[in-house]
């Protein structure tokens, strides 16, 4: 099968909702499930978490990080924690389960070492996200920070299924196919059925289409903006002869009375606690 054909299989499996998720990540797809639930209660969260040490682990940590807890009260327990970061903010951290075990589903060593650069690169441009959106294009952050870390899920599955399908990451075929439609068609699928809200849906339509609006000010834009500045890029873009190859990216803005370089270095910390919190 040619890599456009695997590509347009792929996609058409999972919109048809036969997608292969890791088996250990049930309980976060079922914390998705029950934030979507109007009657969604702490305590109830609080039960499925407990259940998730992983999961519980990372509320924990991104409730104390600087971004949430700029005073320095750290909090050990799940339902503080959650009353700290709100739901949606949980909804990206439960997403954030699904998406890193992905890279555990190939047994091919090169391919999961992809998949790990993969997943550094998402967390930087989830965290410069999250602060892009509350410091530059006044966003909801943690939509930004939701965006971000599923920004690249269609490439995290791609890489997850390309053992089902030999070659299919090694030949020139399937980059070109993957930057043309492929990764759009596969990544709206992957979105859907990890029930991503609208605004990061269409924030999603905005990165694949390539434009940075100038000054930004949409979550596309934020989303395209902390892309750009994350120090590192997609190995696939590497493997698409895309790459800066190492080169930083020469951007300025003034937002304000501030630069955005000001706002970077300041920021730093809170950039960093957030990679933690994902790591």
């Amino acid at each position: 099968m040619d890599a456009p054909s695997a590509l347009e299989r792929i996609a058409a499996d999972a919109a048809r909702g036969d997608i292969v998720f890791p088996t250990h990540t049930d309980i976060a797809l079922r914390v998705q499930r029950q934030l979507d639930d109007p009657d969604c209660s702490s305590e109830s969260l609080v039960k499925l978490l407990a259940a998730e040490p992983l999961l519980s682990a990372r509320v924990l940590s991104l409730a104390n990080s600087t971004a949430y807890n700029p005073g320095g009260r750290s909090i050990a327990d799940l339902k503080n924690a959650i009353a700290r970061i709100g739901y949606a903010a949980l909804r990206a951290l439960t997403a954030s389960i699904v998406v890193r075990q992905m890279q555990g589903m190939s047994g091919n060593p090169a391919h999961r070492a992809i998949a790990a650069r993969l997943w550094e690169h998402t967390t930087h441009v989830a965290s410069l996200a999250r602060l892009l959106a509350r410091r530059v294009t006044r966003q909801n952050p943690d939509a930004a920070f939701f965006a971000g870390i599923v920004h690249e899920v269609g490439s995290f599955y791609l890489i997850s299924r390309a053992a089902a399908y030999p070659g299919l990451l090694e030949g020139d075929h399937t980059l070109e196919a993957w930057c043309g439609d492929g990764e759009a068609l596969v990544g709206r699928a992957v979105l859907k059925a990890l029930d991503a809200p609208a605004s990061v849906a269409d924030a999603m339509e905005v990165l694949w289409g390539g434009y940075l609006a100038m000054p930004p000010s949409s979550l596309g834009d934020t989303l395209l903006l902390a892309n750009e500045l994350a120090p590192v890029e997609s190995p696939l873009d590497a493997l698409e002869s895309m790459s800066r190859k190492g080169m930083p990216v020469e951007l300025e803005l003034l937002i304000n009375d501030e630069t955005l370089t000001s706002i970077l270095a300041e920021s730093a910390d809170e950039v960093q606690s957030l990679r933690q919190a994902l790591a």
